[in-house]
Parts: structure tokens; C-alpha cells; sequence
């Protein structure tokens, strides 16, 4: 089994956060920055840092238990779209991705282009992948607007654009409680961890590199360092 993780399944919201990402962002370099910049301010212009976004964008529980997988094989990467290069060093196996999306398709742009929205998707369909089960976080069920929040009413949008044998292998799921779910170690063959930080607070970004460096993992596309 290979094992991805978006760093935006611990990096989330509360409800009711209308200017979070997860209601929908583009992932250009101002959604990985400025936007960031831009709804602290919103919350108080004369807070240091990145102190106004806690309330709204909190780091949820069960990131530590990742730390596990120390010693398996593991890359790091700054977006999902990354997963590609890594799925070809390890074709044809099962696929966990522990995310707040279910990254298996795209409704914009080239849907033959490989993005971070739907690389599991084209993965599925090249055979790249065998099995694929999206792990949504836990936090999701107390979000309407998640992904993670409603698993049929999810299955059904996907339903309307995946073909049959695609579909057939695809398995959505939701975490009880911080952390279940997560496979153990001796049956994970490769990690991925992704930050997507056009997702992801910038106060989170130091828990997010020092789990990179206590997994040893090799990086891809360097994640960014947007804590100072």
C-alpha cells in the first residue's frame, strides 16, 4: 500500500468560515501567500504574525500519529500534482490518501492534465493505481460544506463523471476520531506527505516541516516555509 497525505486534512477550518479555501481556491502562488496575508489582516490588522488565523483555521488532532511511518520510505512535496512522478516509482498498488479532497477529478481546464485535483483520478485510470480509498479527516463531519461531511451525497458528484471501472475501485471514507484509520506502518510500502499550502494556514507550516524531517522524507518540490 502507498500512503498520501494533504497536510490540509489536519490544517482545516471551523464552520461558518466563509473565506476559507475549502469552500473553493485556485491554487496559484497568491493562494499559497498573499491570501493568507490577506484574511489575517481581515481578522485584526495589528496582530503579528499569523496570531489572528488561529481561532478560524486551527490545526486539528492526530498529524502527530503520522510520525509512525518513520523509517518507510517517504517523499515530500509542495502539491499533490507531484503525485504523479511518485506513483510511477511505484505503479499498480493500493493507494491511501488521507485528504480533505478526494482528488479524482477536475471540472476545469484540461481534465487529461495531471492536477492536483484529480491525479488520483488519471492514476486509477492509467493503472497507476489498483485501489484508491480517500480517508477524510474527522472534523469534516461538522463542516456541511466538506467533502468528508456527507460520503453519499460526495459519491454521488463523483458518480456523474468517473466511468464504471474507474468508480468500482474507489472507496470513500471518513475518520471516527483523530488518527483512526491510518494503516499500520509494517504494510505501507512509500508515504507521501503533500502541503498544499494554498490550503494550509501558514501557522501550521513548522509542525508540517519538522514532521517531513522526523519521516526523513526526500522532497519533491520543496514545501515553503511561510512561518516567519
Amino acid at each position: 500500500m502507498l500512503l498520501s497525505l494533504d497536510w490540509d486534512a489536519f490544517s482545516g477550518t471551523v464552520p461558518l468560515v466563509f473565506d476559507a479555501p475549502i469552500w473553493g481556491t485556485r491554487d496559484r502562488e497568491r493562494d499559497r501567500l498573499e491570501a493568507w496575508r490577506d484574511r489575517a489582516h481581515r481578522r485584526d490588522p495589528r496582530a503579528e504574525g499569523w496570531a489572528s488565523l488561529a481561532a478560524d483555521f486551527p490545526l486539528y488532532p492526530g498529524w502527530e500519529e503520522v510520525e509512525r511511518y518513520a523509517g518507510v520510505p517517504a517523499a515530500v512535496t509542495l502539491t499533490h500534482a507531484d503525485a504523479w512522478e511518485w506513483l510511477q516509482a511505484h505503479p499498480g498498488e493500493d493507494v491511501l490518501n488521507v485528504d480533505s479532497h478526494h482528488d479524482l477529478l477536475s471540472l476545469s481546464g484540461d481534465p487529461g492534465r495531471v492536477r492536483p485535483g484529480n491525479w488520483a483520478g488519471l492514476g486509477l485510470g492509467a493503472g497507476l493505481i489498483r485501489r484508491y480509498t480517500c480517508l477524510y479527516p474527522d472534523w469534516h463531519a461538522e463542516l456541511p460544506v466538506a467533502e468528508g461531511f456527507d460520503l453519499g451525497r460526495t459519491r454521488g458528484e463523483i458518480e456523474l463523471h468517473l466511468p464504471p471501472e474507474v468508480l468500482e475501485r474507489v472507496t470513500l471514507q471518513r475518520m471516527a476520531h483523530p488518527g483512526v484509520g491510518l494503516p499500520d506502518p509494517s504494510g505501507v510500502n512509500a508515504v507521501l506527505l503533500v502541503q498544499s499550502p494554498a490550503w494550509t494556514s501558514p501557522a501550521h507550516d513548522a509542525a508540517f516541516l519538522g514532521l517531513a524531517r522526523a519521516l526523513n522524507a526526500v522532497p519533491l518540490t520543496p514545501p515553503l516555509d511561510r512561518s516567519g
